[in-house]
């Protein structure tokens, strides 16, 4: 994979690329809290109360105060028994394996998973068996075939990051024995999607008692971190058998002080989704007035994927000329040729939607 070019974010919803100012439609920082005033004042105050690290897991001397409050904030966002804390998104699957090592026969888990779901299956001493991309039949033929003695895990992203779409939690429930599980990585829906923001479920109206929900805290809280959402006894299994949390060091405390103020904005603060919800809205509206066939979710994702080479120039041409970065992206098991994905965020004005619209009709209409 070719590494990318330096980019430096500035005033919030714009990048410097080179000596040019553009705007950036890239990253997940939905609300742009890494850059809000409060949670930044949380981060420095963060560093000169507590300073930059515990040096120490948690499961020795590096149990942190800090960290069992933003547990809790947490577990009261997702409305949760238990929230546990780990060092990043990825790691939380990892850790959620570890603990259930042993304990489940097959993992089945959706072809386009993300790859710290890939790598959590292969630590689940199981089957691992792979089935088509949102596809709740396949689930359930597969189910049929393990027979209803087994115990299974269905591991799956909550909003897929190459497109924003969203896969059918209720087909899979529906299919899934009465004691088997549901991995939910929901990266990027915690904090979008939901009335309240607390993910997929949320969002499509499922009970979680049969789910483990994953998140990070680098996306729409916009710091670092993650954590595994469930019941209590998870949390206990996770503390006793999972050698990433019985040996990695947690994150820095300031990034635990700014994740508070984080959470707390997220959950008093409508407005920001309100405005996310109104920027997608808009967009997507006009997408499909272009019959541009944007996913019917309020992911706040687009992807465009180029034919060949001359449509990438092309955009890239589109884009350029209305002042935005383009985000052109080499993902892992992705086109070869790359795709365009763009993350709308609540702190894009109208006139940067506008400009992206204009980019959009200028290659729609040279395309066709």
């Amino acid at each position: 994979m070719t590494e990318p070019p330096a980019l430096q974010q500035i005033d919030r919803t714009y990048v410097l690329y080179g000596r040019k100012k553009l705007s950036y439609f890239s990253g997940c920082d939905y609300f742009r809290l890494s850059s809000h005033p409060a949670v930044l004042q949380a981060l420095r105050d963060g560093v000169d109360e507590f300073g930059l690290n515990v040096a120490a897991s948690r499961s020795t001397t590096g149990n942190h105060k800090l960290y069992l409050e933003l547990e809790k904030s947490l577990g009261d966002f997702f409305n949760v028994d238990a929230a546990t804390l780990v060092s990043s998104g990825y790691i939380a699957n990892l850790a959620v394996a570890q603990a259930l090592a042993g304990q489940v026969s097959h993992a089945l888990i959706d072809e386009r998973a993300h790859a710290s779901l890939m790598d959590a299956a292969d630590c689940l001493s199981c089957p691992v068996v792979r089935f088509r991309h949102r596809d709740a039949d396949h689930v359930a033929s597969i189910l049929g075939v393990i027979g209803s003695q087994s115990r299974p895990i269905i591991l799956t992203d909550g909003m897929f990051s190459h497109d924003g779409s969203v896969p059918p939690l209720g087909g899979y429930l529906e299919s899934l024995p009465a004691d088997g599980l549901l991995l939910l990585d929901d990266a990027h829906a915690a904090g979008v999607l939901g009335e309240k923001g607390r993910g997929t479920a949320q969002y499509l109206g499922l009970a979680t008692d049969r789910m483990i929900q994953t998140i990070t805290l680098s996306k729409a809280f916009g710091v670092y971190g993650g954590a595994v959402l469930g019941p209590s006894g998870l949390r206990k299994q996770i503390v006793e058998r999972s050698r990433i949390f019985t040996g990695n060091t947690p994150m820095p405390l300031p990034l635990a002080s700014a994740a508070l103020q984080s959470v707390r904005i997220l959950k008093t603060t409508r407005s920001l989704r309100n405005r996310l919800t109104a920027n997608v809205r808009y967009v997507k509206e006009q997408l499909w007035k272009m019959r541009y066939p944007a996913e019917v979710t309020p992911s706040p994702i687009i992807a465009l994927l180029p034919r060949d080479r001359d449509e990438i120039d092309l955009l890239n041409r589109f884009l350029l000329a209305q002042g935005i970065y383009p985000p052109l992206i080499h993902y892992p098991g992705g086109p070869s040729t790359g795709y365009f994905r763009f993350a709308l965020c609540s702190e894009h004005t109208r006139e940067q939607l506008d400009n992206l619209l204009t980019a959009f009709r200028g290659f729609q209409n040279r395309r066709n």
